[in-house]
C-alpha cells in the first residue's frame, strides 16, 4: 500500500516543496477565477488576471477574504464544482451569525484524511494502534477527521463521539484504547473521572492528539500527568479542511503545516502587511489542493509566529507555533487588551486545573470582570490555606500580568459545568445589552 502520510512529501528539500506550491498554486488560481465568480470579481476589481500569478512570490497580488466573506456567500457562493460532485459538507456551530458551510469532493475527503493520518503517524501511531476518536462526528469536523485518518493509517478507529465519560472509560479499558483525540479540556475531564475510578493502572494509552480549542503548555503538562500520555497538539479550521492543517511531532515545538496542500502567510492584522520569519502576526492560508471550497488567502484571525528552523524529526515543512490567541477573542476590559489565554496561564501557574469561567459584565457605564476558578481536589482537602487567601493570590497574579484589577471567586471542584466538546470560556454580558 502507498505510503500516504509519511516522509516523501514532508521531507522534501525547501526548493522542491516550494516549485511544488508554485505548480499547484498557478493551477488553483485558473481554477477559482474560472468557477468561482466571487474570486473573479474580486480579482478583476484588483486588475489581477490569473496569468499574473506565476508562483508562490505572487501571492501577496491576490486579495484577502474574510469569515465575514464566507457568510455572505452562504450556502453555494464559494463553490468550485459542480454540486453534483460534492459528496460531503461540514459546517461551524454558527453561533454568531450564519454558519460557515464547507463542501468536499471526494478527492477533498481523500487528502483530508490523509493530512488527518499524517498527524496520527507523527504521534506514534500505526495500524497497531487502537484509535478512540471523541471529538464531536456530524457537521463538526473533528470526529469525522480523525476518524478518516485513523482508517487511512489502519488503526482500529473507535468512533465513540464526546460525551458519556462512563462509556468513552469501559471502552478505553475493554478495547485497550492507545492513542485518544478529544478537546484539551476534555481530556482532563476524563483524567478527573480515571482518577476517581482508579483504572489509570489499567490504561493502554500512549498518546493523545488534541485540538480544537487554546491550550497552554502546562495545560499539556496536567493532561500528561493525568492520562500517562505524550500530548500532541493539532490544528485546523472548518473553513480550510478541520483538523491536520498543522500538528505536532515527537518534539512538540510547534506544530507542522501541511505545504503540500496549504500555503501559510503571517501578516500585520491591522495593515495586511505580510511579516518575516518569526514575527507575530495573523495566520493566513491558502488552499493549493482543495477543489470543492478552495480558499485563497483567508484570514484566520489566530495570531502566530512561524519558523523553518531545522526539526530533529527530519519533516521540512514550516512550523507553526501555538497560537497565543485571536484577534477576534481579545476582549477590551476596562480599556485594557485581555486575552483568555493570559488569565489561565497564570491559573495553571498557581496550581488549578483549566476549570474556569470569565464573566464580563457592566455596571452603570464601568466594566467589571470576574474569574470564577475551581479548587482541585487536593486544595480542597488542604485546609492550611484558606480559600480566601488562594483568592488573593490569583487577584495579584492577574494584577501583573493583566495591569487591570480582576475579581476572583475559588469555588469548589467540580462546581463549574464541563465540557464535552469546545469549552466555553467567556461569559460576556455587555452584549446582552447592545441592540
Amino acid at each position: 500500500m502507498k505510503n500516504y502520510y509519511q516522509k516523501e512529501l514532508e521531507t522534501m528539500p525547501l526548493d522542491q516543496l516550494q516549485s511544488l506550491q508554485s505548480e499547484r498554486l498557478v493551477a488553483q488560481v485558473k481554477h477559482v477565477y474560472e468557477n468561482v465568480a466571487f474570486y473573479r470579481e474580486k480579482m478583476d476589481e484588483m486588475g489581477v488576471k490569473p496569468e499574473d500569478i506565476q508562483g508562490i512570490d505572487d501571492l501577496k497580488k491576490l486579495p484577502f477574504i474574510t469569515k465575514d466573506d464566507l457568510r455572505d456567500q452562504y450556502p453555494y457562493g464559494l463553490l468550485g464544482v459542480p454540486l453534483e460532485e460534492c459528496v460531503r459538507i461540514q459546517s461551524t456551530s454558527g453561533t454568531t451569525g450564519r454558519r460557515v458551510v464547507a463542501f468536499y469532493t471526494q478527492e477533498d475527503v481523500d487528502l483530508w484524511d490523509e493530512c488527518c493520518a499524517r498527524a496520527i503517524v507523527a504521534a506514534g501511531g500505526t495500524k497497531e494502534d487502537v484509535c478512540h476518536v471523541c471529538y464531536g462526528y456530524g457537521l463538526f469536523t473533528g470526529g469525522p477527521g480523525l476518524n478518516g485518518g485513523s482508517h487511512k493509517v489502519g488503526c482500529l478507529t473507535l468512533p465513540m463521539s464526546s460525551g458519556n465519560t462512563e462509556r468513552q472509560l469501559q471502552f478505553m479499558t475493554d478495547l485497550g484504547s492507545t492513542i485518544i483525540c478529544c478537546t484539551p479540556s476534555y481530556a482532563l475531564n476524563l483524567g478527573e473521572a480515571i482518577a476517581e475510578k482508579g483504572i489509570k493502572d489499567k490504561l493502554k494509552l500512549k498518546a493523545g492528539i488534541f485540538g480544537a480549542e487554546p491550550w497552554t503548555e502546562q495545560m499539556r503538562r496536567n493532561i500528561e500527568e493525568a492520562l500517562g500520555i505524550k500530548a500532541y497538539d493539532i490544528y485546523g479550521l472548518t473553513e480550510i479542511s478541520g483538523p491536520g492543517v498543522s500538528f505536532e511531532c515527537e518534539e512538540q515545538a510547534g506544530m507542522h503545516i501541511q505545504e503540500d496542500h496549504f500555503i501559510a502567510e503571517i501578516i500585520n492584522p491591522d495593515t495586511g502587511e505580510v511579516l518575516p520569519e518569526g514575527e507575530l502576526g495573523e495566520l493566513v492560508f491558502t488552499c493549493i489542493t482543495k477543489k470543492a471550497f478552495p480558499l485563497m488567502r483567508y484570514r484566520t484571525r489566530d495570531l502566530c509566529r512561524l519558523t523553518r528552523k531545522q526539526c530533529s524529526c527530519g519533516r521540512t515543512h514550516v512550523r507553526m507555533m501555538k497560537p497565543q490567541g485571536r484577534s477576534d477573542d481579545m476582549m477590551v476590559v476596562k480599556g485594557v487588551n485581555v486575552w483568555p489565554s493570559q488569565i489561565e496561564a497564570v491559573l495553571l501557574d498557581q496550581g488549578f486545573q483549566a476549570n474556569y469561567q470569565i464573566v464580563v459584565d457592566r455596571i452603570g457605564n464601568k466594566d467589571t470582570i470576574e474569574v470564577q476558578v475551581e479548587l482541585t481536589p487536593e486544595m480542597a482537602q488542604d485546609a492550611s490555606i484558606p480559600v480566601a487567601a488562594r483568592e488573593k493570590k490569583v487577584v495579584s497574579g492577574l494584577k501583573s500580568m493583566l495591569g487591570i484589577s480582576v475579581d476572583v471567586k475559588v469555588v469548589e471542584p467540580k462546581a463549574i459545568t464541563r465540557s464535552e466538546g469546545k469549552a466555553v470560556r467567556v461569559l460576556d454580558k455587555r452584549n446582552l445589552y447592545q441592540n
